[in-house]
């Protein structure tokens, strides 16, 4: 079939229009949010509504607890104070029980911050751990991963090193972890765990590796969890009692955990999220760290140094919000796990209209076991890469993006979020990808 032959859901022409002027060279290479500021134009244009699994914001209510906590804050006049750049009080001895609770760690307070987000929180990460031996370089991230992180170490200059770890399951792991360790160049390594994009889940083997090298090279893990307890093969939800979320914190004092209440608490709006630091990095000096900062101490130059320059504090009332979150869900009285859910059940019955469709799971396995139904997964249409599959579903009304921007080896491949599609949605999306099918056979 043609080009000119094929009636697509979408007008052809107003898509090929509007790609035009979007000043993308390779609309299927665009970052996340260019694929959203495309989409949202086409839809605008044709009055047409996409199936938007590009961008990974919550399809649910946010927290209540979190909602009345900052209404009644903001009634107490915090508006018009300041908060302190470390953290209101209350909201990190929230921070501290959570992590006793669900992880099973004990960390002081003092190093359980509050910060704009975990994006907020990864930049001040690398502005510290990356510039704390001069003889290091940069961040070892272990892919697929989460774009922006890489742009972030790009625009403070840092250098990086980058690997899928597909092919690296289990034991496997160290020796390639070694390879990039041996040089002496790495001073951190960042993954997320359930990975974004993949949806694959660290085994307890391979945080023990990590957490064993990150000892043997003094190199400092960062661990994003931004996914907290959605791993939903267990129920990591109940305070206090095992199983635990898996973390490399285990394994290892160099650590620094970034949790997002984004995803597992609905409260993406809000911009505030948690830095979590061992109490053995938080007091430990580095003399190489009075090259940018007035301490040598890691915490005080987290907070004084890195976070400072970023934003004089998270918003107050957002501080207060997440603290009340915190407290329900320290307490048993708010089982998010129950309200996130959904986003497995999503993933499950999308995938299999995918399948049905003549589309292909990429990363299907953890290791022997099949991935978990979660808030991604990936998928592939053979004979397209990634980047072709992102820009040819465009006429069908369907965005999402290209693995190949995650750092995935994997570079036939798409990332699909389930958050914004609801099961309204599920017979248009079928619909769409079976003209999409019978269209391409």
């Amino acid at each position: 079939m043609t080009q000119a032959d094929r009636k697509t859901p979408i007008d052809m022409g107003v898509v090929d229009k509007i790609k035009a002027q979007s000043g993308l060279r390779k609309v299927g290479g665009g970052t996340i949010r260019e694929i959203v500021r495309l989409v949202n134009r086409i839809e605008e244009a044709t009055g047409e509504k996409f199936i938007r699994m590009e961008m990974g914001v919550p399809g649910l209510h946010p927290a209540q607890a979190g909602i009345e906590a900052e209404i009644e804050a903001l009634r107490r006049g915090v508006a018009s104070k300041y908060p302190m750049i470390e953290g209101v009080k209350e909201l990190k001895e929230e921070i501290s029980r959570f992590v006793k609770l669900f992880l099973n760690l004990d960390v002081d307070p003092q190093g359980c911050i509050s910060t704009v987000g975990s994006m907020m929180g990864s930049m001040a990460a690398f502005l510290v751990a990356n510039r704390n031996d001069h003889t290091k370089e940069g961040t070892l991230f272990i892919d697929p991963g989460f774009p922006v992180q890489k742009q972030q170490v790009r625009v403070l200059g840092h250098d990086y090193c980058s690997f899928d770890i597909y092919d690296y399951r289990g034991e496997k792991l160290r020796a390639k972890l070694l390879s990039y360790l041996k040089t002496g160049k790495v001073s951190s390594i960042l993954y997320s765990n359930p990975n974004n994009p993949s949806w694959i889940c660290f085994t307890e083997e391979e945080l023990s590796i990590i957490g064993e090298l990150a000892n043997e090279y003094d190199v400092i893990v960062i661990e994003d969890l931004a996914y907290f307890g959605m791993d939903f093969r267990k129920d990591y939800s109940s305070p206090g009692k095992p199983p635990y979320q898996p973390t490399v914190a285990n394994y290892t004092d160099n650590y620094l955990l970034l949790i997002s209440s984004s995803k597992a608490f609905s409260y993406a709006g809000q911009r505030v999220g948690m830095m979590v630091i061992s109490d053995a990095l938080y007091s430990r000096q580095y003399p190489d760290l009075k090259r940018y900062y007035t301490s040598d101490g890691f915490g005080y130059s987290i907070i004084y140094g890195a976070l400072y320059a970023l934003s004089a504090g998270v918003t107050h009332s957002a501080q207060y919000g997440l603290a009340g979150i915190l407290k329900e869900v320290n307490s048993g009285r708010y089982k998010y796990r129950d309200d996130v859910l959904e986003y497995g059940e999503r993933a499950k019955i999308m995938k299999k209209i995918f399948t049905d469709s003549g589309f292909d799971i990429v990363y299907d396995k953890d290791i022997d076991e099949p991935i978990a139904d979660g808030f991604y997964f990936t998928f592939s249409y053979r004979g397209f890469s990634g980047v072709d599959l992102i820009e040819e579903l465009l006429y069908y009304g369907i965005s999402a993006i290209s693995l190949d921007i995650t750092g995935s080896s994997r570079t036939e491949g798409v990332r699909a979020c389930v958050s914004q599609i609801h099961k309204k949605d599920f017979d248009i999306l079928q619909q769409r990808l079976e003209h999409f099918n019978k269209d391409h056979k």
